[in-house]
């Protein structure tokens, strides 16, 4: 049932546009101020009026109305509360539930394409907790444009280019073992990375060499080309498999090097709309007017750097894709760089850069460690935090089921999906500093707690074994079954504000609160044993909510098992 429509048909006017009313509605704090409150404090200078006498007012037309769905009304400050009549108000929701087959159901394509660029590993380098944000946050918002309707399209922007593959194969060459890659991967492959620098401190003619292969890479010697294609082989099937672990999908891999071959058309246009200037010999759009430093567009050796590249993916991207939004999930670190390329694409007349945006997200690491550093080799793999997790939580549920069926898939669900919530349960623009206790924790904001609710759930479905009967619509008028009935109604509301912020925690945040309620609800309303009517009406909220919390889950990339 869509309260807010329902609510701005009766209170819109010339004054104050429904859709203006319908957007500024929200649920109230506390069960005992309402179920919906119109804050009016955004109508005052445009009606030369208080917000409280314009909260006075709506409250009296609201009243006039006498809709059956309205019980009453209260003015609290510039607040207008508004109390639903609970009887009506649960029957439209039950209704529109088993009407529309549930209470989620994804929507049917519209026909617009947001492109998401997240994770973007660099090529033979690991794969450490460092990605962790990036790759959930875009994977997550991944399954949530999809599930409103939009094509969802995953891009890893890889790094292979730079002259850090340069000095890789020198590496390589050096001191390489075959074997020891085969075996080791990335992780033999990174050894040879810190080897590099180290030895590079001791021979500084090491650098010009790594300089020298990089140069060959460029030029398309069959020898670079083969070793650097080796690397991206091998760094490429390791975090695929972690992907997988993860519940990550992408649809290109189109990383840096793609885009060698597109930056002199962007150069050249840069030119000829004269926004190119020379600064110290380099090539740079000159930014501050706008309060930016300049954006470096060809070093001084005729160079490309990221932006130019950038530019250029951007360029692509609106050429292949036609997008309504592209999306960057990248560290807040780069907000300047970000602002720099959406405002030079503007200079060029790209009208949608508007439709750029950057989606930002703090640094994460791991309880007791300190700063991460590649060139130093002091990184924590993710593929060992999630081995860790999954480890812990098949202990924890050994000890708390024993004979539980599947323990292993189990393990891995609970384990990975703690590390996953760990990532997404708070806004994406904080710094996380991963604790395995926390994470793993039955209770409390964790995703253990929220696939436990979910068993829970679905055990109490099982063992009452009935799958038919006659709804009693007043058994859910009580402050614990509406308050359910109420937050699942607001499922596709709370996933489209998610997608609208960009931020999956309001999904996160929007679950606990389903579990915090459903177990109150589970205390205080029995279920098995009661009449049978009664019995079935909370058997099919018990019913929605689990589905709630499975799906709810599935866009946080979290598997929700049946038995824990």
């Amino acid at each position: 049932m869509d309260f807010k429509n329902t609510i701005a048909d009766i209170l819109g006017s010339d004054a104050i546009k429904k859709e203006e009313i319908a957007s500024s509605l929200a649920p109230t704090p506390s069960i005992d101020k309402g179920d919906v409150c119109l804050p009016c404090f955004r109508f005052a200078k445009s009606l030369h009026k208080s917000p409280q006498a314009i909260a006075g007012e709506l409250k009296e037309k609201i009243d006039a109305s006498a809709h059956p769905l309205i019980g009453k009304t209260a003015v609290e400050g510039g607040y207008l509360n508004i109390f639903l009549n609970r009887s009506e108000a649960v029957k439209e929701m039950m209704s529109a539930f088993r009407t529309n087959g549930g209470v989620t159901k994804p929507k049917p394509k519209n026909g617009k394409t947001v492109c998401i660029d997240y994770s973007s590993v660099n090529i033979a380098k690991p794969f450490h907790i460092g990605h962790l944000l990036t790759t959930v946050i875009g994977g997550s918002l991944y399954r949530i444009f999809n599930y409103l309707g939009y094509n969802a399209v995953g891009i890893n922007h890889l790094g292979d280019w730079g002259t850090q593959f340069g000095k890789m194969i020198v590496a390589y060459l050096k001191w390489g073992d075959d074997a020891d890659i085969e075996k080791r991967g990335v992780r033999a492959l990174l050894d040879l990375y810190v080897r590099f620098h180290a030895e590079a401190e001791k021979d500084e003619s090491l650098e010009a060499e790594g300089r020298a292969w990089f140069k060959k890479i460029e030029d398309g010697d069959s020898r670079a080309l083969e070793i650097f294609n080796k690397f991206k082989e091998i760094t490429l099937k390791e975090v695929k498999r972690v992907y997988d672990r993860l519940g990550v999908k992408f649809d290109s891999y189109a990383g840096e090097s793609f885009y060698n071959d597109k930056m002199q058309p962007v150069i050249d246009e840069l030119k000829a709309k004269n926004l190119l200037t020379e600064s110290e010999g380099a090539m740079v759009v000159d930014l501050e007017k706008y309060g930016m430093p300049p954006c470096l567009i060809l070093k001084s050796d005729g160079a490309t750097l990221y932006a130019t590249r950038d530019l250029a993916a951007a360029i692509y991207r609106k050429q292949h894709y036609d997008f309504y939004k592209n999306l960057y999930v990248v560290a807040y670190q780069q907000n300047l760089h970000f602002k720099q390329i959406f405002k030079v694409l503007e200079l060029m007349g790209k009208t949608w850069a508007a439709d750029c945006v950057h989606v930002p997200f703090g640094m994460v690491s791991l309880e007791g460690q300190g700063a991460l550093s590649t060139r130093k080799g002091n990184v924590v793999f993710l593929d060992d935090v999630l081995n860790e997790a999954v480890e812990k939580a098949a202990k924890i549920i050994e000890g708390k089921n024993p004979e539980l069926h599947d323990k292993e898939k189990i393990a891995s669900d609970v384990g990975i999906g703690a590390v996953i919530f760990g990532a997404l349960c708070s806004g994406r623009i904080k710094d996380l500093v991963f604790s395995f206790d926390k994470a793993l924790s039955f209770d409390g904001e964790t995703a253990p707690y929220l696939q436990y609710t979910h068993a829970r759930c679905r055990s109490v479905i099982s063992r009452a074994g009935v799958s038919e009967g006659n709804i009693d619509y007043g058994v859910l008028t009580d402050d614990d079954s509406f308050t359910l009935v109420r937050l699942l109604s607001s499922f596709d509301d709370v996933v489209g504000d998610a997608a609208a912020r960009y931020e999956p925690s309001i999904v996160s945040r929007y679950l606990l609160d389903i579990a915090a309620v459903f177990n109150r609800f589970y205390l205080n309303c029995r279920i098995i044993g009661e009449k049978p009517d009664v019995m079935y009406t909370r058997l099919l909220l018990t019913q929605y909510v689990a589905e709630a919390l499975k799906e709810g889950l599935k866009l946080l990339l979290i598997n929700a098992p049946d038995r824990m």
